[in-house]
């Protein structure tokens, strides 16, 4: 004789879950006894040993394989210059300003790309060299400009 116990569960949503409709058989000597056989129990017990083998490949993707990386940190150092010879500096991580408009010596600017690299070193410290030429004409104009002026003040004397 054959009882079902257990109503019959729609399926589950998840699909790692197995169906656990379970029929139980009574000994035929016993009557109309409701308590499982051992083989009804062995099969209960297959789909309970079997959740716990299906949770594991759950757990697998949970742990952090990327936290052993190194964390990287992206930071943008952008350093201007004028043909004046006027540099300024900011600091950017992502989209936020760390440090703005910071005003830096061409020296120091020149210091920091050779310990840098070369390759930055080069095309910074030519910009620069073509900025002190610059001041240096203007220097020399504003001396001339200077002595002339002193001239017309000796003059009016």
């Amino acid at each position: 004789m054959t009882v079902d116990t257990l109503a019959a569960e729609a399926p589950s949503a998840v699909a790692d879950t197995p169906d656990t409709t379970t029929t139980f058989t009574s000994p035929s000597t016993s009557g109309s006894s409701t308590e499982p056989t051992a083989e009804a129990t062995t099969e209960a017990a297959k789909p309970t040993a079997a959740a716990p083998a299906a949770e594991k490949p759950k757990k697998a993707p949970a742990k952090k394989a990327a936290g052993k990386k190194a964390k990287t940190i992206e930071l943008t150092l952008t350093v201007t210059g004028t043909a004046d010879g006027e540099w300024h500096a900011e600091l950017k991580q992502g989209t936020t300003y760390l440090a703005r408009d910071l005003a830096v010596a061409a020296a120091a600017v020149s210091r920091a790309a050779k310990e840098l690299h070369e390759d930055l070193s080069t095309p910074i410290d030519e910009v620069i060299e073509e900025a002190r030429s610059q001041q240096a004409a203007k220097v020399a104009a504003l001396e001339a400009e200077l002595e002339a002026a002193k001239r017309a003040l000796a003059d009016l004397d």
